[in-house]
């Protein structure tokens, strides 16, 4: 089969150049000809290159040819090039075969024919290849049924799953990413390979880990990944925390619903509606505290009181492990599970303006993607229950309008700040500050006073009096 129609950028001409200028064989390999089988979008901005000869002498021909707007940068330590040009990355590398020690998979390489390169790759389907040389130009190149396996919807390894598993234990994330986001399912044998290697996994940096899982969560139906993730004992090694929501206890009648399913399922359900990453994350950690606060009471069955509070309290410690950022990304995925049961606890009561008030306060401009979060974690299989909680979500989104039209409370500053206070009482910094800096934002949002200056100055006064404070 020939492909030279679909190599319509220009870099695959360029290439085609100077790989016969150097007599280098060269090939296009791995997810960008993957993808152009399987017909996706355009979604790999990576185009990966290899040569018989070396990638890096190539790469700085083709640099050249290309101009100034073409960035070009050497990795010696892994004998391969980079071109970065106008959004697109262009790696190149020689044809080399490897070796592995048991406690590292960093491989011991050596220059290789084409077919040791070819034998080296993660996955048939990544194993694919075409041609760019004048001669062959357009040539696919597909030594393990790629294709076939492409068409069955099957990831498979090209050699022994067992070896290339144990030499490489971050192929097993991979292998769970690439099922999750192509919708494949991963082949017996290769399955069962990841359940005997599973520890291995232990020689992988976190950071490269959560690189995987991070895309397997931005997959359009993450469940998907999350169960294989947990069936295979991958999670096990790196997430116990989400390992330990799985399972569900019996006492009489009552039983509580399975919080790792429940979890995967409210994933999904946001996935359905945003593509924020850590509105994503929110999810998953929502009910992260269900397994430490889960009791049993004779009344009203099991609970998991505080699980919200203490599970806002155990995100940074999560985050901080898996080598996830500790800034504000962090803080928003924080908040958002603090606060995910409030809107769910104004749904079911009469919904009071201090309560609304109080709430957009908390959640300021995140209130939105709170409430996206709250519509999500209702899971029931009762399509009333569901279709009851919708709708009284959507009353609290119209009280939420109106009470933010109407007192402008996201995000607000109080009226008077602590140094004003300072100046009106002629006093030095101290406690009593903090005390009036809170009776007026209490005020505020228990609608005894508007949110404005001249009624926070009244307020004030009176406050200060019964504090002893003269003006």
């Amino acid at each position: 089969m020939n492909y030279s129609r679909e190599l319509k950028n220009q870099i695959f001409n360029i290439i085609q150049k100077e790989s016969d200028k150097l007599k280098y064989p060269t090939y296009v390999v791995g997810g960008w000809v993957r993808d152009l089988l399987l017909k996706r979008e355009n979604t790999v901005t990576d185009i990966d290159f290899v040569c018989v000869g070396s990638g890096i002498i190539l790469a700085e021909k083709v640099a050249l040819t290309m101009g100034k707007q073409a960035r070009f940068k050497v990795f010696k330590k892994f004998g391969t090039a980079l071109i970065s040009y106008k959004g697109e990355n262009y790696e190149f590398i020689g044809a080399r075969k490897e070796s592995y020690r048991s406690n590292s998979r960093k491989p011991i390489v050596e220059n290789g024919t084409f077919e040791d390169d070819q034998i080296r790759r993660d996955f048939t389907i990544n194993a694919i290849s075409i041609q760019l040389n004048k001669d062959d130009f357009g040539e696919l190149i597909d030594p393990f049924n790629g294709i076939e396996d492409l068409k069955n919807k099957i990831i498979k390894t090209p050699g022994n799953p067992n070896k290339t598993y144990s030499d490489d234990p971050l192929r097993m994330m991979r292998a769970v990413r690439f099922a999750t986001q192509l919708h494949f399912e991963i082949e017996k044998e290769s399955y069962e390979a990841i359940l005997r290697n599973c520890e291995r996994l232990s020689i992988i940096s976190q950071e490269r880990i959560t690189e995987e899982l991070n895309k397997i969560i931005l997959s359009p139906k993450p469940s998907r990944g999350f169960k294989v993730l947990f069936e295979t004992k991958l999670l096990h090694q790196f997430f116990p925390e989400l390992v330990k929501l799985e399972g569900v206890e019996r006492v009489g009648k009552h039983v509580h619903k399975d919080n790792f399913y429940h979890t995967i399922e409210v994933l999904d359900n946001i996935s359905i509606h945003s593509k924020n990453l850590w509105l994503r994350w929110a999810a998953l950690l929502h009910d992260i505290a269900k397994p430490q606060t889960k009791k049993y009471e004779k009344k009203q069955g099991w609970t998991f009181h505080a699980h919200e509070f203490i599970g806002g309290k155990m995100v940074p410690g999560i985050f901080r492990k898996l080598k996830l950022p500790l800034n504000e990304k962090m803080k928003y995925v924080q908040k958002l599970v603090a606060l995910h049961l409030r809107p769910i606890v104004l749904a079911k009561d009469i919904v009071t303006d201090s309560a609304i008030r109080r709430l957009l306060f908390d959640a300021g401009n995140d209130i939105e993607d709170l409430m996206t979060l709250c519509d999500a974690d209702i899971t029931s299989k009762n399509i009333n229950k569901v279709k009851k909680y919708l709708n009284n979500f959507q009353s609290v989104r119209k009280k939420l309008k109106i009470v933010e039209q109407k007192d402008q409370i996201r995000n607000f500053q109080p009226p008077i700040n602590g140094i004003e206070i300072m100046q009106l009482f002629n006093i030095k910094a101290g406690k009593e500050i903090g005390i009036l800096k809170k009776s007026i934002k209490d005020a505020i949002l228990d609608g005894k006073i508007e949110n404005n200056r001249d009624e926070a100055l009244k307020f004030i006064y009176k406050k200060a009096k019964e504090l002893n404070l003269n003006k």
